[in-house]
């Protein structure tokens, strides 16, 4: 039978209990303690335990999360592992109880959440725990029995309460410095002799995106017959699925022999992805214009386009 310990100030949120019995599912002991700081190991993940059919670990801070501005406490955690392999918008809403043991009276103090607060797992959240697990001041006073001969004894209790998969969701990663944008060349011979169907350029890379070029030399919809048509556009195949990329990109069709200042240049931002994995212009350029011999874009029967690509940002599906 437990009893409410008197003289230990709990985590924020959470209460403190002595146990005579040991945790039921991990108990880690770790010996020379003190030399986790001394060779400054700021965090320390256990060995990996199974409880409510999915698998946990441990995550000690020996001197305070510093991430989290912690300091004259040890920070403790449980954390999720392997949730990759975990259906799509899995939840495993759990209790737990974290360990101490008392070697002098060979007794646990246990840490939880008031009021037996229910803590939700998911692809976005993977840990909980107590940033204030217990003080250093205490934890190293061998009244309290917590440490002795430099060796403490953790462990943890996890139970399942309740678990499903949710609807779909996902995860946009905006590129805070995107690299210079990859520029691609393609030069197209016989560009007089192309008919109506549409051509494509090969398949380039920008960074680890995969594009290609889509050219319709007598024009696309709006465009058939008057203008010449271009596209910019993802390779789906190479393109994970549920992922959406929005790029910034330049389509030019090169002068060849006057200034480069006079190529003919359209610039966008788009959302590639499997629903709308090209974009560009069904009215890039006049076919009167383009074919007009003084103007320069197509020269001894080649035409050449080029491609600039930069990823501003990624949509991932979880």
């Amino acid at each position: 039978m437990t009893e409410v310990l008197s003289n230990i100030s709990p985590p924020p949120g959470a209460v403190a209990s002595i146990s005579d019995a040991s945790p039921v599912h991990y108990t880690v002991k770790i010996e020379l303690f003190s030399l986790l700081a001394k060779n400054a190991v700021e965090k320390y993940e256990t060995g990996v335990f199974e409880a409510g059919g999915y698998t946990w670990k441990l995550v000690l801070y020996p001197s305070g999360n510093k991430s989290r501005n912690v300091k004259d406490y040890i920070s403790l955690y449980l954390a999720k592992v392997d949730a990759s392999s975990l259906p799509l918008g899995w939840e495993v809403h759990v209790i737990f109880r974290l360990f101490l043991l008392d070697q002098n009276k060979d007794s646990y103090l246990v840490i939880q959440d008031a009021a037996g607060q229910e803590r939700r797992f998911h692809g976005l959240k993977l840990e909980w725990g107590f940033d204030q697990f217990i003080q250093l001041s205490t934890f190293n006073d061998s009244r309290y029995g917590f440490l002795l001969e430099d060796t403490c004894v953790l462990g943890a209790e996890v139970f399942v309460r309740r678990e499903r998969s949710r609807g779909k969701g996902e995860v946009l990663s905006m590129i805070k410095q995107p690299t210079a944008a990859f520029k691609h060349t393609w030069k197209i011979e016989n560009f007089l002799k192309l008919d109506e169907k549409r051509q494509e350029s090969q398949t380039f890379s920008s960074a680890s995106e995969k594009w290609k070029i889509l050219l319709y030399p007598k024009g696309k919809d709006f465009g058939m017959g008057t203008h010449l048509s271009l596209y910019l556009a993802v390779d789906l195949e190479t393109l994970p699925a549920g992922c959406r990329l929005y790029a910034d990109y330049t389509l030019r069709i090169v002068n060849q022999v006057k200034d480069r200042k006079l190529d003919l240049s359209a610039k966008a931002k788009h959302w590639f992805g499997a629903s709308r994995s090209e974009s560009g212009w069904t009215r890039y350029v006049s076919l009167d214009y383009i074919y007009q011999p003084n103007n320069a874009y197509v020269i001894k029967d080649i035409c050449i386009i080029e491609a600039e690509v930069n990823v501003l940002g990624i949509s991932s599906p979880f």
